[in-house]
């Protein structure tokens, strides 16, 4: 009897080993035009997706649709599947001259390859070890192949990009005795991207190209198109102190109005609250006895406020007690943890911020701040809480930025009125929601490469201006943040202003007011965003890989090819990007006095002076102090406002409008226009107007403007035609 016990616990290993099942290979399904699903395991009924509320729309189907047909792009024998108790995992061939982009807003690198990332929604820290942990860990990666996979599972997920050679690999790195031979690597590169989640199943999108850019506008037009913010919402917004009144912060537009600094947004920090940390979601009768006063003195400035809020309520408040019973098991800051997965809190939450906000002056109220939805996880609930949804920590994590971006962009929809917001935590399928990422760290590298990172994950992020030491630091931030998605100028613990450095107050108005300026072009690339999927800042390993035309034909893609490779010069590249098809955007950190640019093939041209910069190379620049290194690509055309702004058009404004042309090459440019403000363009009501350029008989450039084939107005009262670097 002894010999058999003992025989049973040895076996034990074996015995629970062959209850994992072996891998086998999923059965892919094409659900829109190149775009397949496959589920692994028994999918929960809670995923990323889902709480994004992503769906493709009507004129999202017909966009993929318009798109290159393609057939599967990966060989799906070398993809595996698994699932076992808790437990499901993934397998994609990962080839050896492949390169893979994305997987989250990162802060320090671009390419993924040779990474261990844990996927995980928290607050970016650059002393953290663990790489994944962001406040955007969306869980779509983007091969130089000419596709892009998604894990829709609102778990935390652990990802591995080449590394980890698996015994059954067809090709293995060589064998090499570390003590006598040479190239020794602690970490030889695997063939596989391998992704494990603790969950019954999964499901798993694949996205295809032909083009790795073209792979990322099928996923954001799968998740319902990028988003279309107000026109006033790509102005520019400044944020006032913590415990700002209304008079003061009445004052303080009248002061950027003096001082001719471009104003559109005015940010309420949690002062304007009588309660915060945790929320009361009721105004501070101290600071703003008023609020319905002030908010209308507030929009006859043509600025919007937009407020600050953290999700979690504070007891002894009317909201308290009509959500209590979705709350979970723990508290944040000793406010409950209301269970947003739950339609009816999302309307109790949300009728009251209709009550105590939104409905006093919906032309005032433009949005809210999304705060505290990220991390720690020394202070947000731990991971043993429960909700009344069934739903647990770890579902609410990853998605409760989700969650409460639809909330409120929904309310928004209801009333016909468009909103811009910031956020600091979300996930997959958040394309179109008008939220902008940030985050509390201020170092200027990684807030760049984040900007980049974001192109590849269908979100936005913006750096911000804070108070500072140096006018050349306030500056310098200022021309950063005015050619991102969002310009902000965040005082909420400064006393500091855009003007309080008088030697450079003159070059941050200029920064401004180019912003302003800039509006027809941001708005276009916003509107390709929202209705063609492209996303609006694209990295350089989008900008610099060769086109299809000129790599394979459309449908041909394989297993081995890899016809997007980025160029090595490219590969990394984290501090530039593009905003938009023309403008090429290098940021210049502080006290920094030259930089390297890295410049695409085909012609470059200075923005301010329309000089030719070089093609297909890399050149050193030195700015001077009052302009940021930007570049126009040859044959580009840029819609500016003709005249400066102190705010950006109304609805019922018509503006004069300037082309710039750049370069040698005859352009074109379908330029997007609605009403800026509220959601009619669904309903049709938007024009695309045709701007072209080209030389006449004479030899002499000359442009065209050519109406919306439809007839449909828009808001720009005449063009004027400048044309540069035209010799």
């Amino acid at each position: 009897m002894k010999r058999l016990f003992c025989l049973t616990i040895a076996l034990l290993p074996f015995i629970a080993a062959a209850q994992i099942p072996p891998a086998s290979s999923p059965a892919w399904t094409e659900i829109a035009p190149g775009v397949w699903k496959a589920t692994i395991g028994t999918t929960e009924n809670f995923t990323l997706l889902s709480a994004a509320g992503a769906c493709v729309t009507k004129a999202g189907r017909e966009a993929l649709a318009a798109m290159p047909q393609l057939s599967f792009p990966i060989d799906p024998k070398e993809i595996e599947g698994r699932q076992w108790a808790a437990k499901t995992s993934v397998r994609f061939p990962l080839g050896g001259s492949e390169d893979i982009y994305g997987l989250g807003v990162d802060f320090s690198s671009m390419r993924r390859n040779g990474g261990v990332f844990e996927l995980h929604v928290d607050h970016w820290d650059s002393k953290k070890a663990i790489t994944g942990r962001t406040h955007a860990p969306v869980p779509l990666y983007v091969s130089t192949k000419g596709f892009a996979v998604l894990f829709d599972s609102a778990r935390y997920l652990r990802v591995t990009v080449g590394h980890g050679v698996r015994l059954a690999a067809k090709d293995k790195p060589p064998v090499i005795d570390r003590t006598t031979g040479k190239g020794w690597q602690a970490n030889p590169r695997s063939d596989s991207i391998e992704v494990l989640a603790g969950a019954a199943g999964m499901d798993v999108y694949v996205f295809a190209g032909p083009s790795p850019l073209d792979a990322i506008r099928r996923y954001n037009l799968f998740s319902g198109g990028g988003a279309l913010p107000p026109k006033w919402g790509l102005g520019f917004l400044s944020r006032v102190q913590t415990k700002y009144t209304a008079e003061q912060a009445l004052a303080d537009i009248a002061e950027f109005r003096k001082n001719e600094i471009p104003l559109d947004m005015l940010g309420l920090e949690p002062g304007w609250m009588d309660q915060a940390y945790p929320c009361s979601f009721e105004w501070d009768k101290t600071r703003f006895p008023d609020p319905k006063q002030f908010l209308a003195e507030v929009a006859q400035q043509h600025v919007r406020v937009n407020l600050w809020f953290n999700p979690y309520v504070a007891p002894n408040t009317p909201l308290y007690g009509k959500i209590l019973p979705y709350a979970g098991t723990h508290l944040v800051w000793g406010g409950i943890v209301p269970d947003y997965s739950l339609p009816a809190a999302q309307k109790i939450f949300t009728n009251h911020l209709k009550r105590t906000v939104v409905d006093l002056n919906p032309d005032a109220v433009g949005g809210f701040k999304l705060d505290e939805v990220d991390g720690y996880d020394r202070y947000l609930w731990p991971d043993v809480a429960v909700f009344p949804s069934g739903r647990d920590a770890e579902q609410l994590r990853q998605t409760y930025g989700l969650l409460l971006q639809r909330a409120v962009f929904d309310t928004f929809h209801q009333s016909n009125h468009r909103t811009m917001g910031q956020v600091r935590g979300t996930n997959a399928g958040a394309s179109p929601f008008p939220f902008v990422i940030y985050n509390d760290n201020y170092e200027f590298d990684g807030y760049i490469t984040a900007v980049s990172n974001s192109g590849f994950a269908g979100v936005l992020w913006s750096p911000e201006v804070r108070g500072s030491n140096s006018g050349e630091d306030m500056l310098r931030r200022t021309q950063a943040v005015c050619f991102s998605p969002l310009a902000l100028y965040n005082g909420w613990a400064s006393p500091q202003k855009l003007w309080t450095h008088a030697e450079v107050t003159p070059q941050i108005r200029d920064a401004i007011v180019l912003r302003e300026r800039l509006l027809p072009y941001f708005y276009n690339a916003f509107a390709q965003y929202h209705y063609q999927g492209t996303p609006v800042i694209r990295p350089m390993q989008l900008a610099s890989s060769v086109t299809a035309a000129e790599s394979t034909e459309a449908g041909k893609l394989d297993a081995t090819a890899n016809p997007y490779e980025v160029p090595a010069a490219a590969r990394e590249v984290k501090d530039q990007y593009m905003f938009g098809d023309a403008l090429l955007v290098a940021p210049i950190a502080p006290n920094v006095k030259s930089r390297k640019v890295l410049l695409p093939a085909g012609k470059w041209y200075d923005f301010y002076t329309g000089k030719l910069a070089g093609e297909n190379q890399t050149i050193e620049v030195t700015p001077s102090l009052s302009e940021m290194p930007v570049f126009v690509k040859d044959g580009a055309l840029i819609p500016m406002l003709a005249e400066k702004r102190q705010w950006v058009p109304v609805a019922s404004e018509t503006a004069a409008l300037e082309i710039r042309h750049y370069g040698q090459a005859p352009g074109k440019l379908a330029l997007y226009d609605d009403d800026g403000e509220t959601f009619d363009y669904e309903k049709g009501d938007y024009s695309w107007t045709q701007l072209t350029v080209a030389k006449n008989g004479r030899g002499e450039w000359s442009g065209v403007v050519t109406p919306d084939v439809n007839g449909r107005k828009w808001h720009y009262s005449e063009v004027k035609w400048t044309f540069l670097a035209a010799q």
